[in-house]
C-alpha cells in the first residue's frame, strides 16, 4: 500500500481576501502560494473561493453548508496575550479564555466563515506552567491525564 502524507487541509471560504488576513493577522500564518481564489500558508493551512471549488469539484454549486463543523487548532505559549489581542480586535468569540479539565488554557472563536478556530498552550507549556506553580510531577500527571514518565521528559 502507498504511503501518505497530509499535505494540506482546505477551508472553502466566502471571500478569500478577508479569510487571508484574518489569518494571516491573527495567526501570523505566511503565504506559500497566492492564486486569488487559492491560498496556500506554509504551514498546510489553505483557503479556496468557496463558490469556485464547489464547481469545480461538484460540477455546480452545492448546497449552502455552515462552516461550523470543523475546528481549525493553533498553539501558543502566550495564550492570554492572544486572547488579550482577539479582545482588542472585537472578533466574533466561541468563549473566553479557561481551563480545559486537563489544564490547558484555551480559546475559541469564529473565523469570517464561522468556523471555529481554538487557541491553546502546547501540552508540555501546560507541564512546565503547573511546576511552575509548585504542582508535583504526580499531580501534573494525574490532572493532565499524560505519563509520569512524559512528564518527567517534558520538565528534564
Amino acid at each position: 500500500m502507498a504511503a501518505f502524507r497530509l499535505a494540506s487541509f482546505v477551508l472553502l471560504v466566502q471571500d478569500v481576501s478577508v479569510s487571508k488576513k484574518f489569518y494571516m493577522d491573527l495567526f501570523s500564518q505566511e503565504i506559500a502560494l497566492d492564486l486569488g481564489i487559492n491560498v496556500g500558508f506554509t504551514s498546510g493551512l489553505a483557503l479556496w473561493q468557496k463558490e469556485y471549488a464547489e464547481n469545480v469539484m461538484f460540477g455546480q454549486a452545492a448546497q449552502p453548508r455552515s462552516g461550523t463543523g470543523f475546528e481549525i487548532y493553533f498553539e501558543t505559549e502566550n495564550v492570554v496575550d492572544a486572547w488579550k489581542r482577539i479582545q482588542e480586535q472585537g472578533i466574533e468569540v466561541v468563549h473566553g479564555l479557561r481551563e480545559q479539565p486537563w489544564g490547558q488554557q484555551v480559546f475559541r472563536i469564529y473565523d469570517p466563515d464561522r468556523f471555529v478556530v481554538e487557541v491553546a498552550e502546547p501540552m508540555d507549556a501546560v507541564v512546565r506552567r503547573m511546576h511552575r506553580e509548585g504542582v508535583p510531577d504526580s499531580g501534573i500527571a494525574e490532572k493532565t491525564t499524560m505519563p509520569l514518565e512524559i512528564i518527567r521528559q517534558i520538565l528534564a
